[in-house]
């Protein structure tokens, strides 16, 4: 199956890419050279794995953002879930969470992944609080949520920006990305429609250098090392 028909802004680059099964995972594979290493959602094993067991808990930066603090669990939409890694930081804190996926190829790797992950009896209890939905955020955001049973009490959102990481591999990977999506120029549309599904706040991550997006001055602003949360905070979150 191609992932390049229907799904891509450059459907040259994307008809590169191919959805295959590897090692039992569904995964995108196209030229080494380009995009490296077949790419596939794995909650199970590699960097998920890893996080889950040593990730910092409730202090994680993002955990910290989206609200999530002693008594206050708060359910979450991410609305740019991509392979779903911050989706399940905040599942396996005990978030509901909504994932929300424009590109099909992606949509179809997370898919595969949620689906592992359900089988294995490490991740089966935090993958069954993540749910997936195909859907484009920035223009059906208030219909897609609609039409699921998450409360969205937070949005959370991660748009395209050009990152500044040096290794090989994340340039390959965020290669695939844009390939497949494109460039989120609608963000400013994004953070519009996140603000109005949210009923608490909404989260946006973003390079800690970059500008913020254009819209609303966001009320709070969280800075790791190389990253940062703007919060658009509509009202605050109580315990459960």
């Amino acid at each position: 199956m191609r992932a390049g028909v229907g799904l891509s802004k450059d459907d040259e680059a994307a008809a590169e890419l191919t959805l295959a099964y590897r090692e039992g995972r569904l995964s995108l594979v196209g030229d080494p050279a380009r995009y490296g290493q077949p790419l596939a959602v794995d909650f199970v094993a590699g960097r998920s794995a890893h996080r889950r067991r040593f990730g910092g808990g409730r202090g994680q930066l993002i955990a910290r953002a989206c609200g999530l603090s002693k008594g206050v669990t708060p359910s979450v939409v991410d609305a740019t879930a991509g392979l779903g890694r911050d989706a399940f930081v905040l599942a396996s804190l005990g978030a509901e969470v909504l994932m929300v996926e424009r590109v099909a190829a992606i949509h179809a790797l997370l898919e595969d992944g949620l689906l592992r992950a359900l089988a294995d009896p490490a991740t089966r209890e935090i993958a069954a609080r993540m749910s997936l939905i195909h859907g484009d955020g920035a223009h059906q955001l208030a219909e897609l949520v609609a039409g699921t049973e998450v409360a969205p009490q937070v949005v959370h959102l991660d748009p395209m920006f050009p990152h500044r990481d040096k290794s090989a591999l994340v340039k390959k990977e965020m290669r695939l990305f844009r390939d497949l999506a494109g460039d989120d120029a609608d963000a400013p549309r994004l953070l519009e429609a996140a603000l109005e599904v949210a009923t608490h706040r909404v989260v946006v991550k973003r390079p800690r250098k970059a500008p913020h997006i254009k819209g609303p001055a966001p009320r709070h602003v969280i800075e790791g090392k190389t990253s940062r949360y703007d919060l658009y905070v509509h009202r605050s979150l109580t315990s459960n």
